[in-house]
């Protein structure tokens, strides 16, 4: 079996590994980086435009991210802290195209109004989250109504045929934009193929990894040439979505023991009808069902896919035991672990009204989808829309402070105790905050390596990198309207 050696590996070709790899070659260009792929093409899984569900979190619209409180507030916590992480990977956009690794920001990046909208009992929940969104500068533009006509203004299709009578309200955030991950995948690739000691491996499947040493040994095997190879590494990531729960197990690290992983598929309904998605031009998110996990927050979603509008409403949650849209129906069962399975037990038990929403998503019918879509289209026709299958998340479960297993719905970093090797697990917001995440990365993996050279780099790359919320809000009009005008995205200075 061939033995290769690479100082750093990097498994999965999604937006996460491409950015830690692009990130890294601007601190020290002289790294020697390899990727390894399993399809024939990156970007073909969590990161591709129809298989994201979420394509530009700011928390502007997304109500999943100011949960209700038990008192009958809302907790707008998470809202903050999503919106600045957004903001800095909006920075590193920027600077990637002034530096020409990105191409003209409308390839991969458009402006869209951002909305919330919902109906009868949900109102006073939307107007109290405004209330208190509205006094942070972040969301000081954020306009708020009741009003039909002012919402017809905002986006036609929530209020054509609807009763005039029904209580509706929604909130508008104009500085809101549609990102392409998948393309934006596909140019920083293309950028870090021309530069030295980097290489990318398509039809690479890691299959087992282990630690000899100071560096980890990874087996690989070519399926596209029916070959194996090892390949030593000082420094592993484990960036395959779905894929990086099987493979964080096999490397045996103690910080990955006892983690579960349940997996949750999709499914959109997309537009046919060029005249309904012409008519359309935002992000809607309304509320959640109850017992539906954040990604199968309901929305009707312009997106800009290779130059053309589309119109999507979704995702309708499903359910099987792939990790990966094109994983293996053994990736949960195989998952199942001494010591992890009373974890997810414990998991199951306490998600009774998980467990039934999907079963109900996965029986619906497209009649039944399409009574979804009438909340937040009353003229929508059953003959403008067709079904297409969105991509595979994997939810982590893990043991909570009382040491029940618990499901989260955010993402989750883990790192060896040496900072050799680190895995992104989970799913919202996912590619959104990706650049805070692999920052983060860099901080835990890279503690050597992290000089002043680095430091400064990073404030060049990113300049609100290790600034707090506060101090971010003391430069909002500074920061946020100098990247505004990279992206040609719109900026509301306060």
């Amino acid at each position: 079996m061939n033995l290769e050696e690479t100082e750093i590996a990097l498994v999965g070709g999604g937006i996460m590994s491409i950015t830690l790899a692009t990130i890294l070659k601007e601190l020290q260009p002289s790294l020697q980086i390899t990727l390894y792929e399993m399809l024939d093409d990156v970007a073909l899984e969590s990161s591709a435009v129809w298989n994201n569900a979420g394509t530009g979190h700011q928390a502007l619209c997304e109500l999943n991210y100011t949960p209700e409180t038990a008192d009958g507030g809302v907790d707008i916590t998470k809202a903050l802290k999503i919106n600045r992480s957004f903001e800095l990977s909006k920075e590193f956009f920027a600077y990637c195209i002034q530096k020409n690794i990105l191409k003209e920001p409308s390839t991969f990046i458009n402006p869209l109004p951002h909305i919330s909208f919902v109906i009868e009992n949900n109102v006073p929940f939307l107007q109290k989250r405004f209330q208190l969104l509205s006094k942070s500068p972040l969301f000081k533009s954020m306009q708020y109504t009741q009003d039909h006509e002012q919402i017809k203004q905002w986006a036609p299709i929530l209020i054509e045929g609807r009763n005039p009578n029904q209580k509706v309200a929604a909130t508008y955030m104009a500085e809101g934009s549609d990102i392409d991950f998948g393309e934006m995948v596909h140019q920083l690739k293309d950028s870090l193929s021309k530069r030295e000691n980097f290489k990318i491996h398509l039809n690479h499947r890691v299959t087992h990894l282990n630690k000899e040493g100071n560096e980890w040994v990874l087996q690989i095997k070519d399926t596209l040439n029916h070959t194996q190879k090892k390949v030593k590494a000082k420094f592993v990531f484990l960036g395959a979505g779905g894929g990086s729960f099987p493979l964080l197990q096999k490397s045996g690290i103690p910080e990955g023991i006892g983690y579960g992983g349940f997996p949750v598929g999709g499914l959109w309904l997309v537009c046919k009808n060029q005249e309904v998605i012409a008519k359309h031009h935002a992000k809607v998110y309304g509320k959640a069902s109850l017992g539906a996990p954040p990604m199968s927050l309901p929305h009707l979603d312009t997106r800009i896919i290779h130059g053309k509008r589309e119109l999507l409403f979704g995702p309708y949650a499903g359910f099987n035991t792939k990790f990966l849209k094109h994983g293996s129906w053994l990736d949960m069962p195989l998952s199942l672990k001494s010591s992890n399975w009373i974890p997810m037990l414990q998991a199951g038990i306490d998600n009774v009204p998980l467990t039934i929403y999907l079963i109900k998503q996965v029986l619906m019918s497209q009649d039944g989808r399409m009574k979804k879509l009438d909340v937040y289209m009353p003229s929508a026709q059953k003959s403008d829309w067709e079904g297409k299958f969105a991509g595979q998340r994997v939810q982590v479960i893990k043991r909570n402070a009382q040491g029940r297993g618990s499901l989260q719905f955010g993402t989750e970093v883990i790192t060896s105790s040496d900072g050799s090797l680190a895995a992104l697990l989970g799913a919202s917001p996912g590619a959104s905050t990706t650049v805070e995440i692999m920052l983060e990365v860099i901080e835990r993996c890279f503690s050597k390596e992290y000089t002043q050279n680095w430091k400064e780099k990073l404030q060049e790359m990113i300049p609100s990198y290790e600034h707090t919320l506060e101090e971010d809000i003391a430069h909002f009009n500074e920061y946020r309207s100098k990247t505004a005008e990279v992206l040609k995205i719109p900026f509301v200075a306060i």
